[in-house]
């Protein structure tokens, strides 16, 4: 844990914070957040080098999910800017 995890840990531990249900409210804004997030409406095709291909297969592999999900939240990741660029 970081020295916040650990701060609010010993502050719930002591009885100074208190776990609430979240609100219906954030509840439904959550829900649709998530729905659009990963819903998949639209669909590409794109041509890879063999050594591409099997890299990102290996990978997907490694973290347990599909190939075409590793690339479609890689995608989500540069679009949101959570990827960054190098100076190259």
């Amino acid at each position: 844990m970081n020295e916040e995890e650990k701060h609010l840990s010993e502050s719930y531990d002591r009885g100074r914070l208190k776990l609430e249900d979240p609100s219906d409210e954030l509840l439904l804004l959550l829900a649709d957040a998530g729905e659009n997030t990963f819903k998949k409406d639209k669909r590409i095709n794109i041509r890879l080098s063999s050594h591409d291909l099997i890299g990102i297969q290996r990978k997907a592999a490694r973290k347990g999910i599909p190939y075409q999900a590793l690339i479609s939240g890689l995608i989500h990741q540069y679009v949101e800017g959570e990827l960054q660029e190098t100076g190259k």
